[in-house]
């Protein structure tokens, strides 16, 4: 191979890797997922620092996510998708979030583009 064709291949390679945005907007979209299949912990477990709160600050966080989905069933049947936007995702580098864009498909036909604050703890990424 000459050495148009390994810079070439280093190029392709390269851009085969995720973004810092890409990455969040997946992990914000596997959180919003567990709540579209009914686990509401599941998408509070992916908030930053939620394994170190009381138990009673976790208990009210659970009962305002339950609440939150029977708001999505009253006002718009029921949530049916959750997709990253085209917009992926924003960095802020002074406050080291990034900003993931979540589009949210109601059973109404409505959909709904949402902004999730994700900040890397530990290697992955977290709600704020």
């Amino acid at each position: 191979m000459g050495l148009m064709g390994l810079l070439g291949l280093l190029g392709f390679v390269g851009c085969s890797e995720t973004t810092p945005e890409q990455q969040a907007a997946e992990a914000a979209q596997t959180y919003y997922n567990r709540l579209l299949e009914g686990f509401p912990d599941g998408f509070l477990e992916g908030k930053a620092g939620y394994d170190s709160l009381p138990a009673d600050y976790r208990q009210q966080l659970m009962k305002a996510n339950e609440q939150y989905l029977q708001d999505i069933q009253q006002h718009h049947e029921g949530l049916h998708a959750v997709a990253i936007s085209s917009n992926v995702g924003r960095r802020d580098s002074t406050l080291h979030l990034v900003y993931a864009f979540l589009l949210l498909s109601y059973n109404d036909s409505t959909q709904e583009e949402i902004t999730v604050p994700m900040v890397e703890v530990d290697g992955k990424w977290k709600m704020r």
